[in-house]
């Protein structure tokens, strides 16, 4: 049975028991979209003042809707387009303070007003993204992108 941690107020430290308790959550299980599902849960219990957390999975040349927690999204986003696909297409991390200021920003959820998109790549290969969005504008600093980066490292250990 999975039970709840009180979190550090330390950033960094509450980020690091959030990828051990991810470890600890994933451990033994072989099965991509239960551990997705369980870290798309895990990550938005984790985080305050967010809308959506999720996952976009690479298929043909384009992103497709994976697990999530949110309002329903968008299913197909091209390689390229919008902060996922950028994020995909250049595999690097996107912290984006203002949606409505990124040029070609997709719109899945109107509340949305910051992201961060994290690429999701094992063994040089793009498996996908981590998607996060909040409804607040600059809702994401350093230590989040640092935090979920590290979360996506443990991640990509049980996928």
């Amino acid at each position: 049975m999975f039970m709840g941690i009180e979190y550090s107020k330390d950033s960094e430290e509450s980020y690091r028991q959030l990828a051990d308790q991810l470890q600890l959550l994933l451990n033994g299980e072989k099965n991509r979209i239960a551990n997705l599902s369980n870290a798309s849960a895990l990550l938005s219990n984790f985080l305050e003042r967010t809308n959506w957390t999720g996952f976009y999975l690479l298929e043909d040349n384009e992103l497709v809707l994976g697990p999530f927690q949110g309002l329903p999204a968008c299913i197909r986003i091209p390689i390229g387009r919008g902060v996922c696909g950028t994020a995909a297409k250049n595999r690097e991390t996107l912290v984006v303070e203002d949606v409505n200021a990124f040029e070609g920003h997709i719109a899945c959820d109107s509340a949305s007003q910051s992201e961060i998109v994290i690429p999701l790549v094992k063994n040089d290969e793009l498996i996908g993204v981590l998607d996060v969005d909040s409804p607040e504008i600059g809702r994401f600093s350093e230590a989040d992108r640092k935090g979920m980066e590290q979360f996506v490292e443990v991640l990509l250990r049980h996928l």
